[in-house]
């Protein structure tokens, strides 16, 4: 196999502005297109029969089929790499088979995952119901900061720990530094849901993650028109020198060849998702939904400015309106974890937090039904506010005690903040309010 360059060296220097409308960009000879072209082609034609046997073998990393490298999607590829400091990246068809590609790539049966127990309800209802089908057990930790509990689960079997930057809905923030300094300790790959924070806040690599994955349908794409996810390889985590084995990193996957870490060094783990797991599962992206990622990501920071102002502002507003309960918003000083928010994401802590109303599920119903200006509707990350009430629709499934464990009330409202006039959706707020009051 070839060896692959890092995608984002030749973008080091740039600032985070100019690399998310440039990184991973490729000039357009053919045409001179400014734009990257959407490459439309399931699969591509070989020069010889020995590029052909080359391609096969990994020792021309030319393109071959389009279930696992595409022109189009490999700039969006370079481009969040770049953002998020990895060594490269590969995108997927969601969010969830981002999560599902990554760790099942580290974890198969008879093996085990531990999480953080504050995450977005889909990735808990993948791990306890799909990924225990397949025979990997996933246990929760319940108080991050408590390093007994983290290892208290970890066992020998144990291949990867997960968490979220800022978990949904609760923006319950977490410590990824102290959380890689666990993992580290029992060597073992940290993998980072970094979806809502994104890159523009807080880059989980350089706290010590392994490997970033994201909805890329969310923030990355912003427009609310795409489906897409991401895993970003750090390059960080040694593969060979773990006392635990990762077979599908570590092992040679064609006779005769190098493994991929021989091949591909820091980009390893990218490398063996691409040409290992999602070749073979096929979560491939189209690549039209690749160009709306990178289309989104142009504009990351210009967006993210106006989603954090405009949520701090409102859970201020509504820390003070009487008829709320709660306002979990880790931006607030009065929030338990203000001080790591501030630390970590300058006190901005994301877009998408909850709210409590007095009266439970009939306050929350009149409240919800009320709301005129934001979208009753799942979803986050989008230019459109939203509302959610998650006891009845993300964790309806879920049993009471545990919706009791994560605080997900009968009077909880989650919000996710978009790029309205704070003004207006302060105004739409304080209708459906007055209807529950």
């Amino acid at each position: 196999m070839a060896e692959a360059s890092p995608p984002h060296v030749e973008w080091d220097g740039f600032g985070f502005q100019t690399r998310q409308v440039h990184a991973g960009e490729v000039e357009d000879l053919t045409h001179g297109s400014r734009i990257t072209p959407v490459h439309l082609s399931a699969a591509y034609r070989f020069a010889s029969f020995q590029e052909a046997t080359d391609r096969f073998a990994g020792a021309d990393l030319g393109h071959l089929y389009s279930r696992n490298l595409n022109p189009t999607n490999q700039v969006a590829e370079r481009r969040l790499a770049s953002l998020e400091g990895g060594s490269g990246a590969i995108v997927v068809g969601s969010g969830q088979a981002a999560i599902t590609t990554a760790l099942l790539a580290l974890a198969g049966s008879g093996e085990h995952i531990v999480s953080t127990a504050s995450i977005y309800s889909g990735t808990r209802v993948l791990f306890d119901r799909t990924f225990a089908r397949m025979g990997v057990t996933v246990e929760y930790v319940w108080n991050p900061d408590d390093e007994a509990e983290w290892d208290a689960l970890i066992r020998p079997e144990t291949k990867a720990i997960f968490t979220e930057t800022l978990p949904n809905p609760k923006n319950d923030v977490v410590d990824v530094a102290a959380v890689a300094r666990i993992a580290k300790r029992h060597g073992i790959p940290l993998i980072v849901d970094n979806t809502i924070a994104t890159p523009f806040l807080i880059r989980p690599i350089e706290h010590g993650a392994d490997v970033v994955v994201h909805s890329a349908t969310k923030f990355l794409s912003g427009h609310g028109a795409n489906l897409a996810g991401a895993v970003v390889d750090g390059g960080t985590f040694d593969w060979v020198a773990s006392d635990r084995s990762y077979p599908a990193i570590t092992a040679t996957p064609i006779a005769e060849h190098a493994s991929y870490v021989d091949a591909f060094g820091p980009r390893a783990f990218e490398f063996s998702l691409r040409f290992g797991i999602a070749n073979d599962t096929g979560p491939a992206l189209s690549p039209l939904n690749g160009f709306l990622l990178q289309q989104g990501m142009e504009t990351l920071s210009v967006r993210m400015r106006q989603h954090l102002a405009s949520a701090r502002t409102i859970a201020e507003w509504l820390e003070h309106q009487p008829v709320v309960e709660s306002v979990d918003y880790a931006g607030l000083p009065s929030h338990p974890q203000h001080a790591l928010a501030v630390r970590d994401y300058g006190g901005q802590s994301g877009s998408v937090f909850s709210f409590t109303v007095r009266g439970g599920r009939p306050a929350a119903e009149r409240f919800f039904d009320a709301l005129r200006l934001f979208s009753r509707m799942t979803n986050i990350g989008d230019t459109r506010s939203m509302a959610l009430h998650p006891a009845t629709t993300t964790h309806l499934g879920f049993t009471q005690e545990t919706r009791d464990r994560l605080g997900i009330g009968d009077g909880l409202i989650r919000l996710s903040i978009g790029l309205e006039d704070a003004e207006d959706l302060i105004a739409d707020l304080d209708e459906a309010l007055r209807a529950v009051a």
